[in-house]
């Protein structure tokens, strides 16, 4: 156990030290109540876990120069920020010493502590976004360096209601910006009827389990063009000028429930430099005005394209 002083004062109580090559302090563990003078106020990083849904964590890391990189906090701490007020138990920071994430709930995930749980302590939050002002339940915000607000991530069963090129729409899981504020991406609610260079098709991802508020299916263009979508609902069939064809569509897997019935694999579809681009796949890009495209509904039962185009 060692005192270390840092930018923001002095510790005490330190253990688990681990240094840079220049000797710098990477981060640390302290078992002692101490505070460190930020920007953001006197903060007091964790040095006990008060309750078995708070990890036993190394609360603080730095950057090479010695400036804050993270701090887990003892408890909840109300912390000024460009969108407003807001909680905070984990707060990460860019080099700059913006704010970079800020988690209003810092849990320990387990068999005996579920996310269920932390969702039962997570309070609704109302804060300033691009958008307009928001109040959901939300897991973190990110920045952009220069504070402007990047992405908000939901926690499951929370939606928020948008004004989105599309018009009014409500987003669950997440929502993301650019920085200079128009909407970057988000996730449809419910499935919804997308205008696209080919034909009209239906935005949806049945299994966004993997996706969180910087990276969602419904993408688009700084100018608010379509710029990518998933969907369950719709085949493409891309027709060249020999009457070569070529289709494309979503996929099928087994229930992990293990009975019979089958569900859809959403089929990814990006526009980008006036081509049309299925699974992500580069090899599988054709430009727009050199192939026709026909969107076909997929059959709800089978899972297969149905026959009839759109």
């Amino acid at each position: 156990m060692s005192n270390v002083t840092t930018l923001y004062g002095d510790l005490s109580g330190v253990e688990f030290r681990t240094l840079y090559s220049n000797g710098k302090m990477d981060g640390c563990l302290v078992i002692e109540p101490n505070t460190l003078v930020t920007p953001y106020g006197s903060l007091v990083p964790q040095y006990e876990a008060e309750d078995m849904g708070r990890r036993t964590v190394k609360p603080l890391y730095f950057y090479k120069d010695g400036s804050l990189k993270s701090i887990a906090l003892q408890s909840q701490t109300l912390l000024d920020t460009p969108v407003g007020t807001i909680p905070a138990e984990l707060v990460t920071f860019h080099k700059s010493g913006s704010i970079k994430r800020i988690f209003p709930l810092d849990g320990k995930l387990s068999g005996f502590w579920s996310w269920k749980n932390e969702f039962a302590l997570a309070e609704e939050l109302s804060f300033n976004s691009p958008a307009g002002t928001l109040s959901a339940k939300i897991i973190s915000l990110q920045f952009y360096e220069s504070g402007a607000l990047k992405s908000i991530t939901l926690w499951p069963g929370q939606s928020l209601t948008l004004r989105t090129p599309l018009g009014e729409i409500t987003a669950r899981k997440g929502v993301a910006f650019y920085e200079s504020g128009e909407i970057r991406s988000f996730e449809p609610l419910k499935k919804i009827d997308i205008p696209t260079p080919i034909g009209t098709i239906t935005a949806y991802d049945n299994e966004p389990n993997g996706i969180h508020g910087d990276i969602n299916s419904l993408q688009f263009s700084a100018d608010g063009s379509i710029a990518a979508l998933s969907t369950v609902d719709h085949a493409i069939e891309v027709l060249a000028a020999d009457e070569s064809r070529e289709l494309f569509h979503p996929g099928v897997k087994n229930n992990v429930c293990g009975d019979e019935r089958k569900v859809s694999v959403p089929m990814k579809v990006r526009f980008e430099n006036k081509a049309v681009i299925f699974h992500d796949n580069p090899a599988l890009s054709f430009k727009i005005e050199e192939y026709r495209f026909a969107v076909r509904k997929m059959d709800a039962k089978t899972k297969e394209p149905a026959y009839s185009c759109e």
